[in-house]
């Protein structure tokens, strides 16, 4: 990722409820499996499409654990500016303080686009997808298939290596564990994190990442080990819609319902 710069409780008297078994759920077939993902990969790049016409906060934060050291935190909301181009303002950027790691580009690309990492139909081909077999993640049941770039191709494209969890009802990734790759030159001393990334349903509909966190250590070539925390929170989820102009005869009726740049003026309170 970055380059070098007891207690114990005893119970004499436990009363245990009968167990209930639970059957199962049977492994689907080979057929069944490139059916799954077929379905799953054009449900994520539906996400994908409607992720983009949401704003929302990016909260991202490193710390330098062992040996301590510094942080590095950035605030950005992600909007729309007046002319609905899709735009990233920084609201919080105190001085890094980082002392025995440096930021890289590829640092920042993973942050924006791998760790909150969706497969689309632009996307798939560039991936080895293996199914894995059934797991829960919290109470929803999953298929886990594990995901491995084919080529790491020297144009710098970051890519997605791990595991993921698909929800076997809306077909989409709910959970992502892994890390971040891509090619990197011989003399390029870099490491990059594992990290879990896990998703909200927003709007009732799709699943948002809303949570990422990574705590490892980092085994340079050329100097010790550092052991880093990294945590990024997604929040404040906001449809947006543009501004629209209606004309009735020679009477213009200006519409900026759902814009969270000019809300109506009926609808002052934030949104809880």
């Amino acid at each position: 990722m970055f380059q070098r710069s007891r207690t114990l409780i005893l119970s004499l008297f436990v009363s245990v409820a009968p167990l209930l078994a639970i059957e199962p759920k049977a492994d689907p077939t080979p057929d069944q499996i490139q059916d799954i993902i077929k379905k799953f990969v054009q449900k994520e790049t539906e996400f994908a499409a409607a992720r983009e016409n949401y704003v929302y906060r990016q909260t991202n934060k490193i710390i330098e654990v062992d040996p301590p050291g510094g942080s590095y935190e950035m605030v950005e909301e992600v909007t729309f500016d007046d002319r609905n181009r899709r735009v990233e303002h920084v609201t919080r950027a105190p001085v890094a303080t980082l002392k025995n790691i440096l930021m890289t580009p590829e640092d920042e690309q993973d942050m924006r686009n791998v760790m909150p990492f969706v497969m689309t139909n632009e996307t798939r081909d560039q991936y080895i997808i293996n199914y894995v077999g059934r797991e829960q993640v919290d109470e929803i049941s999953c298929y886990v298939f594990s995901v491995k770039p084919k080529e790491l191709t020297k144009d710098r494209n970051r890519y997605f290596e791990g595991q993921i969890w698909v929800d076997d009802r809306d077909l989409q990734i709910v959970k992502t564990y892994g890390r971040s790759t891509g090619y990197l030159r011989k003399h390029e001393d870099q490491q990059f994190p594992k990290f879990e990334t896990y998703r909200q349903q927003i709007d009732g509909k799709y699943w948002f990442p809303t949570y990422t966190y990574a705590d490892d250590t980092l085994n340079f070539k050329d100097g010790p080990a550092v052991r880093i925390k990294e945590i990024i929170k997604y929040d404040q989820y906001k449809k947006f819609a543009s501004e629209s102009t209606i004309k009735y005869g020679d009477v213009h009726s200006d519409n900026t319902s759902a814009n969270p740049a000019n809300p109506p003026a009926a609808s002052q309170n934030p949104p809880k």
